[in-house]
């Protein structure tokens, strides 16, 4: 690779989403990766602000957006990807996994028009994949665990991890969503910690662990090697699965599951309009026994 990516990072503390504008200076083409559409769930309105702040940025700096990379189907955000992409003529990518999460949750909302193929998506990337970017290579890494469809993508020294891990003092994502394993979740992290020590690594999310003034989103292999609370060096594969576990089972579904997932498994795609011409998310209901 002939030169480092230069590196904007957007925090949005409505989710605690960080969303990554990387782009290649050499040659001024762009990614931005999970991209935060605003959404007040009390009112049903969703505005753009924090995805214009993103594209105001990438004019300042004078680069063309080439791709908008998902690392997963959140649940905590819908993604801003379809204003990005009409902006930006950009191509949508998230890795090929979405299949299984479109079939999970397209029965779980009965989305009959959930393609189950990643048809709404306009590039299903897969383990190892490389996409340019400009003199650039993002490689793609299946992590699967707190999802079957994460991925993480790997630019120079640099790695956008999605949800897999966060900072060393929160530890790891959860694993008891709907085909989330705590075991494969164990194993996407010991080989994401066994890239050189040095290696950049850039969270999705930051929560502010007790006892930390401030949030903060990059760390290095090193250092969760070192000091993660969950998985540091030294932890192995039945303790954690036991501690995650654990921990999952105490967990509150995120505030944003339910409109969240539907709208990114359809790439960020509001539900087909009613015959009133508007749109609606659907929230299943279970009475408890």
């Amino acid at each position: 690779m002939s030169s480092q990516p230069v590196i904007d990072a957007f925090f949005d503390p409505a989710t605690f989403t960080i969303t990554y504008l990387v782009s290649d200076p050499a040659s001024g083409r762009a990614a931005i990766i999970d991209p935060v559409l605003d959404y007040d769930h009390r009112s049903g309105k969703a505005t753009t602000a924090s995805a214009d702040h993103v594209l105001a940025k990438a004019a300042e700096r004078g680069v063309q957006v080439d791709w908008i990379l998902e690392t997963h189907a959140h649940a905590d955000h819908l993604t801003a990807a379809p204003h990005l992409k009409a902006k930006t003529g950009a191509s949508v990518a998230i890795g090929e996994h979405i299949r299984e999460v479109q079939k999970i949750f397209g029965k779980v909302f009965n989305a009959t028009d959930v393609s189950g193929d990643g048809r709404e998506f306009d590039r299903l990337v897969r383990d190892g994949e490389r996409l340019a970017l400009g003199t650039l290579e993002i490689e793609v890494m299946h992590l699967p665990g707190h999802t079957p469809a994460d991925v993480a993508y790997r630019i120079a020294d640099a790695v956008f991890v999605g949800d897999t891990i966060f900072m060393p003092d929160y530890g790891t994502a959860r694993a008891d969503f709907p085909g989330g394993d705590a075991t494969q979740l164990y194993r996407s992290i010991r080989r994401l910690l066994a890239l050189p020590p040095a290696t950049r690594l850039f969270m999705c999310h930051d929560y502010k662990a007790p006892g930390r003034d401030s949030y903060a989103w990059q760390t290095t292999v090193e250092e969760e090697r070192a000091r993660n609370v969950h998985v540091h060096d030294g932890i192995d594969e039945a303790t954690f699965v036991a501690l995650r576990t654990k921990r999952d089972a105490t967990l509150a579904a995120p505030v944003l599951l339910l409109p969240s997932v539907q709208v990114n498994i359809r790439a960020g795609r509001l539900p087909p309009v009613d015959t009133n011409g508007v749109a609606y998310l659907r929230i299943p209901i279970r009475l408890a026994a």
